[in-house]
């Protein structure tokens, strides 16, 4: 799988072209994600040097070796999976972007942190939990104005949109009210804001409905591990 790689990554960025025009939207305006959790070091920098610029990571101590073998610089780093207030320090030191923000206490506790260890600038999005699944992390709509408040006054987190991880369908077009419902809530919360939704089987309808960033491992990478 990994010979194909550059070949997945064009063709991702050519279907990202054609549901962005079908949207009557800019393609630049959609930025990609590549989901390279469970997949080596040396994986990631073959996606690097295909082009890819983001790589996405789930879990804090899977990515810290990765990023250090590879390098802070190398791409633009963002978690995209649920962070326990325990990692935020190390989150803080190797993520250029985290999407997973679902609680006032971890909002405060990243905060502090970015002051404590001098980061000036951390950005920020907050998973909302539009489905109301049990199973799933991620904020309810009746605690996001809070939560968007504290992250509008943080002098280092800056609050930059919302992330959703939507019930899984096989039938990619049955996510298409919660992309819906993300986006109205992004207009009434965070007008221009990013829009972080989307994944290898559903992202061409998460961009019709407005996504601003997409993140796809499976259809670039491969199966995970594989």
């Amino acid at each position: 799988m990994k010979s194909h790689l550059a070949e997945n990554l064009n063709a991702i960025n050519r279907r990202i072209e054609q549901a962005a025009l079908r949207a009557g939207r800019t393609p630049g305006e959609v930025k990609l994600v590549a989901v390279s959790k469970t997949h080596p070091a040396a994986t990631l920098r073959e996606a690097i040097a295909a082009g890819a610029t983001i790589l996405g990571e789930n879990k804090v101590q899977e990515a810290e070796g990765k990023i250090i073998e590879i390098g802070r610089t190398a791409a633009e780093w963002h978690l995209i999976g649920h962070l326990q207030s325990n990692k935020a320090r190390k989150a803080v030191q190797l993520f250029d972007v985290i999407h997973s923000v679902d609680s006032l206490e971890l909002a405060q506790r990243l905060e502090r942190i970015c002051i404590e260890e001098g980061r000036g600038e951390l950005s920020v999005l907050i998973h909302v939990d539009v489905a109301g699944e049990e199973t799933k992390s991620g904020i309810r709509e009746s605690g996001l104005g809070e939560l968007a408040e504290f992250l509008r006054g943080c002098k280092c987190l800056k609050f930059n949109g919302l992330m959703i991880l939507p019930p899984f369908f096989d039938d990619p077009e049955m996510t298409r009210r919660f992309f819906r419902r993300l986006r109205d809530i992004r207009d009434r919360i965070i007008p221009s804001g990013e829009l972080s939704m989307g994944m290898s089987h559903d992202f061409e309808v998460a961009i019709e409905e407005g996504a601003t960033i997409v993140r796809v491992g499976t259809a670039i990478f491969g199966e995970r591990g594989s």
